[in-house]
């Protein structure tokens, strides 16, 4: 015989929507009472309807999620963590990769998330009429990257202070030739690029160095292309002493290439890389930290927030802390090098 709510109900004591919210994990119910009801709906073998849970509440338990890329390390930890947050709360994710302007745009135009999510997380960027079509659809909208957006939660970190405190170690160790590998925006329109270019311009100009176009590679924010940037830094007739990427990805094909040249960080060139990524520790990368899992989980929570309290009003951006981390591959110039 199938157990029912009712039955679940009956058996604690408690009414149907009590048993609802606490084996939901839905706020009203005490520590004490969900425990009771959690022991009684397991020991009469109660198993949650997620179709009959989803016609008496109007949701569909599920969270839209839209990234630009899915395979790449800062989009997949924090996909990672949202995933956690959302499935201990009971939901499902939908996961939409719009990796080109192809599938972004027949995406737009479809919206295939309408009547099918009950909220959206969004790891790009959108322009404005995207702004509105994301809208449109009446359900809590965050977003992780990018500044403020209209109609969303934005959780982030300021690129632009993280990349000056990057630029500035260097310039406080004593380099002046000082290149940058970077990224470029490209059609998704990502504004991570442009603001930590910017911060290392501005560094440059406050110390009074002059600005050389040829220290700055694009790297693609991969391995790969942080290896070809370094390479091509290496070949220039003034090559850096200190080069800042603007990713740890970046850095450590940076690294890489100073091994296949028989170069040493710090010793023949100094590396600074931007995130803290798993590995940036093993590898003795100085860089600056991010909590790139954190935003996945603040991002994740403030979205089941206002699931919870829809009458409560969202914050409108949410900044999360970045840090200095010094390890081996900075240290001042090598006197024995011209700067």
């Amino acid at each position: 015989m199938t157990v029912s709510i009712i039955d679940v109900a009956h058996a604690a004591g408690v009414s149907a929507s009590t048993v609802s919210r606490a084996l939901r994990g839905r706020p009203g119910v005490s520590d004490q009472v969900r425990e009771q009801i959690t022991a009684v709906a397991a020991s009469l073998g109660y198993t949650a309807s997620r179709s009959a849970s989803s016609l008496a509440s109007g949701r569909t338990f599920t969270i839209g999620v839209v990234v630009p890329y899915v395979g790449r390390w800062f989009f997949s930890t924090v996909l990672d963590a949202a995933e956690q947050v959302f499935s201990k709360a009971g939901y499902d994710v939908l996961l939409y990769n719009l990796g080109s302007p192809e599938a972004r745009k027949r995406f737009f135009t479809k919206l295939p998330l309408r009547k099918r999510v009950d909220a959206v997380l969004s790891l790009l960027i959108p322009e404005e009429e995207e702004v509105t079509a994301l809208r449109s659809l009446g359900v809590p909208l965050t977003s992780i990257v990018g500044g403020p957006l209209p109609g969303f939660t934005v959780v982030g970190i300021d690129d632009r202070a993280g990349a000056e405190s990057a630029v500035r170690h260097l310039v406080n160790l004593g380099h002046r030739r000082i290149g940058m590998i970077s990224g470029s925006s490209g059609p998704l329109h990502w504004t991570t690029p442009v603001d930590r270019r910017q911060a290392y311009l501005d560094v440059l100009a406050d110390s009074g160095i002059e600005h050389d176009p040829a220290l700055e590679v694009d790297g693609d924010y991969t391995v790969k292309g942080g290896e070809r940037a370094m390479t091509r830094l290496l070949a220039a007739s003034r090559p850096p002493t200190a080069v800042f990427a603007q990713s740890d990805e970046m850095a450590m094909g940076a690294l890489r290439a100073l091994r296949r040249h028989r170069l040493r960080a710090p010793d023949d060139v100094s590396v600074i890389g931007f995130d803290d990524h798993e590995l940036a520790d093993v590898l003795g990368l100085t860089t600056i930290a991010q909590p790139v899992a954190g935003q996945g989980a603040e991002a994740a929570e403030l979205l089941l927030r206002q699931l919870s309290e829809p009458e409560a009003e969202p914050p409108g951006q949410v900044r999360m802390p970045i840090h200095l981390v010094l390890r081996e591959t900075t240290a001042p110039p090598n006197p024995r090098r011209p700067q």
